[in-house]
């Protein structure tokens, strides 16, 4: 169930555009990370429109950065769980980041052996 609510002056009060603008994402995005659970269901308007905060759009900005950084969707879940908690959510969050860099260079190497075979194919075929 939505609840509802009157804009004020004192928070500022942001369209499903407005703040797809701002994070730099699609509106389908936001809507699709709002069923993923990775952004809260806003409260609405009277009119029945989606009513955001800039916590909205600093989070969907949290969530295209660990995205271009390579993790998963269940991964930028924990990611933010992990940065609400306060104890263990700093340690969590470099824990991952260097799991996530460890398979990088595990990718990298891979690549580059993939790479060496390709050329050394390219040299050795006719023509």
């Amino acid at each position: 169930m939505h609840t509802l609510r009157q804009a004020t002056a004192e928070t500022p009060h942001l369209t499903i555009g407005r703040v797809a603008s701002a994070a730099g994402v699609g509106i389908d995005t936001i809507r699709f990370y709002e069923r993923e659970g990775l952004l809260p269901e806003p409260e609405r308007r009277l009119s029945g429109y989606r009513d955001y905060t800039l916590d909205a759009v600093a989070r969907l900005r949290f969530i295209r950065r660990a995205k271009d950084l390579g993790f998963t969707l269940p991964e930028i879940r924990e990611l933010l769980a992990l940065s609400a908690d306060r104890t263990r959510g700093v340690r969590g969050v470099k824990q991952r980041a260097e799991a996530r860099l460890g398979e990088i260079d595990r990718r990298i190497r891979e690549l580059k052996r993939v790479q060496r075979g390709l050329k050394h194919l390219i040299d050795t075929c006719p023509g």
